[in-house]
């Protein structure tokens, strides 16, 4: 009850708190002092090779530290081509363009103007009357200075949408950073284990030639041969299923990059071992993720905008000061415009108030101020997702570590294992059967190996992208699409 009362008093009060602003800077860190999270001095998440230092300048290309020069390539080509990117750079000039327009309205507006009007005066008995033109040429000025700062307030409300526009182009850049690197170690991983499967196939293919042999020395029955090459067809039918999940990990890549399925075929063919990850990653606190992160920019610029724009329909409460002004020249014959006794000029100004509305105007500033609590909820929500993205990532990535040194020792156990029950099993020392179970689980090891070394690397992907890396090193692209 007491957050909800705290919340319920701060918009009720909140009319009052913008109009004793300063500036629209500090009307935003006065609405943002309503927040009801807290920001932690640390992360929960620990792991030696996780740094508390501040992060490096490498977290704005995060991938080069990978040394994989497919990615690399994959990842520049993304950032330029990637359809959701170049949704998000014409939402930006859009954004660009509409904060030119509402900057546009403070200003005067001027035009010119030229014509002839050809009139008929008075008639005699016949019909017939005196025709004449007149001629006018001159100028005409009007200007709305916004006295209560309701245009300036919307001027700002569109600077504020143009800058959050940019902070989301921005996260859409570091989310196609770390899209792409996901899917590449899905790709990586798929023909790694894809790898695995078929040397094992080998492997048990030549289990099946042992006990051909011995079934035809007599020394063993038909059984062991039936066992033997039922496990070599189960193994081989997994083959089809990694095959799926490589080509829609490169299907996927084609499309992040603006090219259709099966464009990279060629490129992506040659198999190639799971790239390594840096030894160590500086992930600095709490407080410096936020300030990086783009969707908490975005989130906090779009808060702005709904301030202004809710002391845009506060303004509306006051008269509005319209001024305008004509300067120019009428006579009845071309030739005489721009004589001293054909000058015409006008200055005017009028003041318009609302003096009864029905209370229209206070249920817009009701609409808006519920408008400013959403963005404030929203802002709140970038905040947590933020600080839980971390989190989680830090966690995947030491229990991934732990999970794959153990892995590793597995599957070089298990690999002991099905050679030395291979050997016996020939010398006729071992029954058949161990050998079956010792193929299969180092298949097994060596395939959940495969599968360790990728989460590792989708965790250290997904803890770059929390920490509000990738997006810096797009600066060039967001520089060149700049009003």
């Amino acid at each position: 009850m007491d957050r909800h009362l705290r919340r319920n008093l701060f918009f009720t009060s909140s009319l009052a708190l913008l109009g004793g602003c300063a500036s629209l800077e500090q009307c935003l860190a006065d609405v943002q002092s309503a927040a009801t999270v807290s920001v932690p001095g640390g992360w929960r998440s620990h792991d030696s090779r996780l740094r508390a230092g501040a992060p490096s300048e490498n977290l704005a290309v995060w991938w080069r530290q990978f040394n994989d020069a497919d990615l690399d390539a994959l990842i520049v080509v993304a950032m330029d081509a990637a359809p959701d990117g170049r949704t998000a750079r014409a939402k930006l000039r859009q954004a660009r363009a509409a904060r030119d327009l509402a900057t546009a309205n403070l200003w005067p507006s001027l035009g010119a103007s030229a014509g002839a009007t050809r009139s008929r005066v008075g008639s005699d008995s016949g019909g017939s009357g005196k025709s004449q033109t007149l001629y006018a040429a001159g100028f005409d000025a009007s200007w709305e200075p916004s006295i209560f700062g309701g245009l300036r307030d919307a001027a700002d409300a569109a600077s504020a949408d143009a800058a959050s526009a940019e902070a989301t182009l921005q996260s859409t850049y570091a989310s196609l950073a770390a899209e792409v690197a996901l899917e590449y170690v899905t790709l990586r991983a798929s023909q790694q284990r894809l790898a695995i499967v078929r040397a094992n196939v080998a492997s048990q293919a030549e289990t099946l030639q042992i006990a051909e042999w011995r079934e035809l020395a007599g020394l063993v029955t038909r059984l062991d041969v039936e066992q033997a090459r039922t496990n070599l067809e189960q193994t081989r039918a997994t083959i089809p299923s990694l095959e799926t999940a490589r080509a829609a990990a490169e299907y996927r890549l084609a499309i992040l990059t603006g090219r259709a399925p099966g464009s990279l075929r060629e490129t992506l063919r040659e198999a190639r071992p799971l790239p390594v990850p840096p030894g160590e990653i500086a992930v600095g606190i709490p407080a410096d993720t936020l300030r990086q992160r783009p969707d908490v920019r975005a989130a906090e610029f779009t808060l702005k905008a709904e301030i202004a724009r809710t002391a845009e329909s506060e303004a509306e409460r006051y008269p509005s000061l319209t001024l305008g002004g004509s300067f120019g020249w009428q006579a009845f014959s071309a030739s005489a415009l721009g004589g001293s006794d054909t000058l015409v000029r006008s200055l005017a100004a009028s003041l318009a108030g609302t003096l009864f509305d029905g209370g229209r105007i206070s249920s817009r500033i009701a609409v808006q101020s519920a408008v400013q609590e959403q963005a404030l909820v929203a802002y709140e929500s970038s905040l947590l997702t933020a600080l839980e993205d971390v989190e989680n990532a830090m966690t995947a990535y030491a229990n991934g570590r732990e999970r794959v040194d153990a892995r590793r020792k597995a599957a070089t156990a298990a690999a002991n294992a099905a050679e030395l029950a291979r050997i016996q099993y020939q010398a006729g020392a071992a029954d058949f059967q161990n050998v079956l179970e010792t193929e299969r689980t180092l298949l097994t090891a060596q395939d959940n190996l495969a599968s360790a070394e990728a989460d590792v690397l989708s965790a250290v992907v997904q803890l770059y992208k929390a920490l509000g890396g990738g997006w810096q090193a797009t600066s060039a692209l967001t520089d060149t699409n700049k009003s």
